[in-house]
């Protein structure tokens, strides 16, 4: 599939020792997130240069379609619904997102459910460089989980391994008795809540191919070798600039055994803005649920419509 794609896939991370960065990125997107499905609650954050911002609560359900017994969908990667609870402009607005693993043979499916027009539409920009969904134009559609989607429109190169610096267990930044408010800043989150450790890491390059279109000509991204899940990302701009640094902050939710993030950010380094998705410190209670148990109706346009009057 010119490595746009993969064939009898199983379970999760394919390519113990990828031999190229296609087969290094391949791991990241299929590494392991749960024993079947997840739901959650975490807000993003726009933050203007000044500190200033508006949270949007999300809620979000997931399937991954190898896990389910029976799985009718061999090409399935997951089902994906996400749901706006604040504010009330944009709550009841959802997104779903049907995930494939061989995205030649079956690109990625999306549709948005709007509650104002109380209409359900195919949402083909959410892929790419398309506007990530409340943003304020801060982020790309795949610029979500620190890289997500096909990755047809790059050439990627294997730099190797090294070691550096990277987030690694940010569970103070997960502290129940934090609010938003000690966390964000002007500029960037709190340090005192950030947590950095020397750890291996996967080199991989990504440049623009010739004649493909991105908001990022080129991107590297520095991949934690023991779970797969990328660490840092470096953004460039058409003139090879760097433009935007993506962190992701990893926990591990210890009674599931599962690598997670306490949050994302992406700072323009231009504007001196910067989005964070993820934090949950004010939401009640626990905030996932590893034994959520849903199914693929659940996940159907048709279902839409409920999902946004809940």
């Amino acid at each position: 599939e010119g490595g746009n794609g993969l064939v009898d896939f199983l379970a999760s991370s394919p390519f113990p020792i990828p031999s190229n960065g296609l087969e290094a990125i391949w791991n990241h997107i299929t590494r392991y997130r749960t024993p079947l499905g997840f739901e959650r609650r975490y807000i993003q954050a726009p933050v203007q240069a000044n500190g200033s911002f508006a949270p949007v609560l999300f809620e979000e359900q997931a399937l991954f379609a190898s896990r389910v017994p029976d799985n009718p969908y061999p090409n399935r990667l997951f089902v994906f619904l996400q749901r706006i609870l604040a504010p009330a402009r944009l709550e009841g607005d959802v997104l779903l997102v049907h995930e494939n693993i061989d995205q030649v043979k079956e690109p990625r499916s999306a549709w948005v459910y709007n509650a104002g027009q109380r209409r359900v539409r195919r949402a083909p920009n959410i892929a790419y460089d398309g506007p990530g969904t409340a943003s304020d134009g801060l982020r790309t559609a795949d610029d979500l989980d620190l890289y997500n989607g096909a990755p047809d429109r790059y050439n990627w190169e294997l730099k190797g391994k090294r070691e550096m610096y990277i987030p690694y267990n940010s569970y103070k930044l997960w502290d129940g008795d934090l609010d938003y408010d000690d966390i964000i800043k002007p500029g960037h989150m709190d340090p005192q809540y950030l947590r950095y450790e020397l750890h291996r890491v996967w080199v991989v390059d990504a440049t623009l191919k010739d004649g493909a279109r991105h908001i990022y000509a080129r991107r590297t991204f520095y991949i934690d070798e023991d779970t797969w899940q990328i660490a840092v990302v470096d953004n460039y701009d058409g003139r090879g600039e760097l433009w935007k640094v993506k962190e992701g902050h990893p926990i591990v939710h210890y009674q599931v055994g599962v690598p997670w993030l306490a949050t994302e950010s992406l700072n323009d380094l231009n504007s001196g803005r910067y989005v964070i998705i993820g934090l949950d410190n004010e939401e009640d209670g626990y905030t996932y649920d590893f034994s959520w148990q849903g199914s693929f109706e659940d996940f159907t346009p048709a279902a839409l419509r409920r999902a946004g009057r809940r």
